[in-house]
Parts: C-alpha cells; structure tokens; sequence
C-alpha cells in the first residue's frame, strides 16, 4: 500500500508526542495486539460447522458486522469462496423478512454478535430467527465473557466465541467477530493478519507508515476546525462497505466533547465510491464550502482483464478512443482526472492510497491503516477514540420505554 500525500505539513514535536501516546496506549487497547493473535482455535472451530451448510448469517449491527462485511464484499468478485455470507444488522422488517425468504435453514448456520451480550435490535432478530430454527447447533455466539449473551449461549449448549480484552466494537473486525465468519466463507484470515501486521510494525518500527500517518494525522487535528469533513473516494465497487466501515470508525470515535475542554469536537466522515459518485458529490467539492478534505483509493491490478470491444458504433464513432481499453485502465484513469481537476483548485486537502490488489493481505493492512489513524487523530484532538457516549444516550432511552 502507497500513500501519497498532496499537502505539506509536519510538526515533530506534536508527531513524537502522539506516538509516544499511542505507543503507550497499547499497554491496555487490544485492538493494537490482534495482528499477532493466534488463530488455530478459529481454524478449528471452522472444521467444526457441518460440511453441508453453504451459508452463514450474522446476526449483529455496527461494529459487530461492518468489518466483516466490508472484507467479504471486497473479496468477493474473486468468487472462489465455499460459503455465502448474509448480514442481518437492521430490525427493518422487510430486510429481515426478504432474507428469510431466500435462506435453507437447514443449511444455514447463524453467528449472533453482540459485545455487551444485550443489544436490542440484535436480540429482536434472534428471537425471530429462533422461532423457526431452535436447534442450538445451527448458532455461534460471540461476546464477552460472562455477558447475558455468553450464559444464554451455555444455557441451550451451543458453540460460545469471546472477544479478547479491551477490543472495541468498532475496532474489533480483526478478533473472532470478523474472522470467524469469514474463515467459514473460506477467507484466508492469516494472510488478513499478515496484510495488519506489516503496518502496524512498519508504524512502530520506524517504517514508512510512522511518516504518513502521523503527517497525515497531524494535519487533520491541526486543521479540524477548517476542513471538519473527511471524503473517502474509493475507485471500486467492491470497496463500498469499506466506506460504510470507515464511516462509523471515524465517526463514532472523533465525534466527541474533548477531554480537557468543554468543546464539541468532531471529523464527519463520508464514504463515496468513483466513479458512480462523480456525478453526484463531487460537484460539491470542486465548487462547494472549502470544509472537506479528500483521500482517494485506488486497487493497481483488479484481477480481472475485461477489455472494451474494437467496434465501432453509428453516431458514436466519437467514442472509438475507449476501443481495446481495458475497464481496470479506465476507473484509473477517471481517478487520476478527478485528482488532478481537483489540484487543479489549489485549496482542497488531497492525498491518495493505491492499493496493489484484492487479496486478503492488501484489505487487513488498509483496515488497520485506518484504525491507527483513527487513534492518531483522536489523540491529537483531545478526545476518547474508545467510548461512544451519545449512542449509549440513545439506548437508554430505547429500553426505558422498552420497560414501560
């Protein structure tokens, strides 16, 4: 992964400090540990699940289901993978309904997620799905040790995953919540965790990322209040979920009251994929408030050689200049237009990433890319990266009247 920046600013003092602090905050985050983790227990319990189930569903909402989702969708115009994955993250019934419709329950195993073991909209799917099915080997269940979820889950004797120590929600796709589904769809998790590891030494060894990320990081905090919008334009469909995944990242971590300050505080993110959203969005970065700031993603090779014909069409014989153009040529070339249009204005933050491929290796180093940056940033804004106080404000309020 090359990350290109297109503004100039350092500060070294602000830089050391922040990775002094991040450096320091691995002693008691967990998220910094998994690239490390060791995976048999995972790659044994996958040879566990009957050979004759062809789908998984996870039952899960947020970051019980995001990260995962986002790798399976990048991965999955590869084809090759042993197993459908469905996600059911919404108490829309109609979603709910629509799924159900389309599933064999007897082939279908379900691995139901929920941290603190008592979400709301994850139980009232369960509840429902467990109306048709009630066979507890149909069930995994992955939450915290001891949670109301991980006594349920002992009571009717089905399988029980928990999540390390300290992991967040939002930064827990590298633990069992997103490699257990995607090991059962055939996804190699090692290569996954081998893509995070690599930034995340080359981060904390002096490596090229330790540059980047804290450059960029450093501009983000300096510049918070200015550009407080953060685009991410992927050029690729199969990055879509990515988007939805970095969304919550970094909103649910940035937007926050600092610490030691009374301000509110926050980075609003917002996920775009090129070149579909060139004819939506970007009308409003090239002309609009000069508040965003804009990070494109490009994939060097799609594995996929889909050329465009040598015909030629009446009336469009204007168009003949795309003839034997291959489409992964192309979507770059659309990307490196918009990039260069938007220089072009002088006053709008840019900096791009290009990814060498689809693989595992090459997802796992951008989801943990984006998680230090996460910490990074919200170090430097003064803020708790790992909380969420206003949605649990919200889910309080939901169960008082629940109880009423």
């Amino acid at each position: 992964m090359i990350n290109k920046l297109y503004f100039d600013y350092s500060n070294k003092k602000v830089e050391d400090a922040a990775f002094e602090a991040i450096n320091k905050e691995q002693e008691h985050i967990g998220y910094y540990a998994l690239p490390e983790q060791n995976i048999q227990p995972i790659l044994d319990y996958e040879k566990s699940i009957d050979v004759a189930c062809d789908t998984v569903v996870v039952i899960g909402i947020g970051g019980s289901s995001l990260g995962a989702k986002a790798i399976y969708n990048f991965m999955k115009p590869l084809n090759g993978l042993k197993r459908k994955l469905f996600f059911l993250e919404t108490t829309d019934p109609l979603e709910i309904c629509s799924l159900i419709d389309i599933l064999d329950l007897e082939k279908t195993h379900f691995i139901v997620i929920s941290k603190s073991g008592n979400t709301v909209e994850t139980f009232a799917i369960y509840k429902y799905i467990y109306s048709f099915q009630n066979k507890a080997s149909a069930y995994t269940f992955i939450t915290d040790k001891n949670s109301q979820l991980d006594q349920h889950a002992k009571a009717i004797g089905a399988s029980v995953l928990h999540l390390p120590d300290n992991v967040g929600g939002r930064f827990s796709v590298l633990s069992p919540v997103g490699l257990v589904p995607l090991a059962l769809c055939g996804i190699n998790i090692q290569s996954l965790l081998d893509g995070s590891k690599g930034v995340k030494e080359s981060f904390f060894h002096d490596g090229y990322m330790k540059d980047i990320l804290l450059k960029k990081a450093t501009f983000y905090a300096k510049n918070h209040a200015k550009y407080h919008i953060n685009c991410l334009f992927a050029y690729s469909e199969s990055l879509k979920y990515f988007c939805e995944w970095y969304v919550q990242l970094w909103g649910e971590s940035l937007g926050k009251h600092q610490k030691h300050s009374a301000f509110n505080v926050g980075l609003t993110p917002i996920g775009l994929i090129g070149p579909k959203d060139q004819h939506s969005f970007l009308q409003l970065i090239m002309e609009g408030t000069r508040d965003k700031s804009v990070t494109f993603i490009k994939i060097k090779d799609f594995c996929q050689s889909a050329i465009i014909p040598d015909i030629s069409l009446p009336h469009l014989e204007n168009l003949d200049n795309l003839n034997t153009l291959s489409f992964s040529t192309l979507i770059n070339m659309q990307c490196d237009s918009v990039i260069e249009a938007l220089q072009d204005q002088g006053d709008i933050p840019l900096d791009t990433i290009v990814i060498e491929t689809i693989n595992e290796e090459t997802i796992g180093s951008l989801i943990f890319y984006y998680e230090l940056l996460t910490s990074l940033v919200g170090e430097l804004i003064d803020v708790n990266t790992y909380d969420q106080p206003g949605v649990e404000a919200g889910k309080i309020i939901l169960k008082k009247k629940l109880a009423q």
